[in-house]
């Protein structure tokens, strides 16, 4: 008997191979087919190929596109090793983006907008040498968001616990999405805790900035440790809403966003989403309370995706 969510996930995978994008395309592949990234390098290896584990998890999350000919090559493997229909996969690569629909995806947000930034960010994180986890797991986050009187997002800081799962672990790049408009070169980063900032870089175009934070010792496997950083933003637009995404499964993650008392929403609510283009779920409406008019998400052990607090002005 077929499981009624084996037929639901072959009709999600039968619609994203029809639609794209390609990392999204793959990532659902490798989930219907059950196969970890180092299980598939092998089985590429078996064919005459040799792609890292690092590319196909960046070609899965969509930091990365492949685009030389072995790359291509391999991606044409790969519809072999995970049984799909021939050109499933390539032909997702060689379409230009305005010749496919997602409907799924944000209107506010195109396709095109969520590939630009992907790379510009791949390449701010390949410039600070960023590996593909850092070699850290999170326990614990905490972050707590502040909205201004003029509805622009002021700054956030998190308080992080992390346990190192190899040796040498000696910092943790973090990154700052601004809303529309931001100037990520007139960020200001702080470290508040057990670390220093190091170097720091942006991409103004896509409102993204990376920062080196460096710890005061070095983690060997196995080994935890807490820290704090920030940043003071204050330069987009009217905030609408804060999200934070998650490569790998982790920890307890918690999220506050404050309000000014000049400026507050008129609704607030959770939403969860399994990528940038994926439908909202796990809706939940929030009520601003507190002293500080505010309201909070806790996530017991995120997966990954993307969770987030969104709020309405009028």
């Amino acid at each position: 008997m077929v499981r009624s969510s084996t037929r639901t996930a072959d009709t999600d995978l039968e619609r994203v191979l029809r639609t794209g994008p390609f990392h999204l395309a793959l990532r659902m592949a490798l989930s219907a087919r059950g196969l970890a990234l180092h299980r598939v390098q092998h089985r590429l290896a078996q064919r005459g190929v040799k792609v890292g584990v690092t590319s196909l998890s960046y070609w899965q999350q969509g930091l990365r596109r492949p685009r030389r000919p072995e790359s291509l090559r391999a991606v044409r493997m790969l519809e072999d090793v995970l049984d799909l229909p021939a050109h499933a996969l390539t032909r997702l690569l060689l379409e230009p983006p305005a010749a496919r629909t997602a409907p799924d995806r944000p209107a506010a947000r195109s396709y095109r907008s969520l590939v630009e930034e992907a790379r510009a960010l791949e390449r701010l994180l390949a410039e600070l040498e960023s590996p593909e986890d850092g070699g850290l797991h999170t326990v614990c986050h905490l972050e707590r968001v502040v909205i201004g009187a003029g509805r622009e997002l002021r700054g956030r800081d998190s308080h992080h616990v992390v346990r190192a799962h190899r040796d040498g672990v000696d910092r943790y790049v973090a990154i700052h999405h601004g809303d529309a408009g931001c100037d990520p070169g007139r960020v200001v980063v702080r470290a508040n805790e057990n670390c220093r900032v190091g170097r720091v870089r942006w991409h103004t175009a896509a409102g993204v900035l990376v920062a080196e934070l460096l710890f005061d010792a070095r983690l060997r496997a196995g080994d935890t440790y807490v820290f704090g950083y920030g940043f003071d933003d204050g330069t987009g637009g009217t905030s609408s809403e804060y999200v934070r995404g998650f490569s790998f499964a982790g920890g307890q993650y918690v999220l506050q966003v404050r309000f000014d008392d000049e400026a507050l929403p008129v609704r607030c609510r959770r939403f969860s989403q399994s990528t940038a283009g994926a439908p909202r779920c796990g809706q939940q409406e929030l009520t601003l309370a507190g002293r500080h008019r505010g309201v909070h998400l806790v996530e017991q052990g995120v997966r990954p995706g993307i969770v987030g607090i969104a709020w309405d002005w009028a």
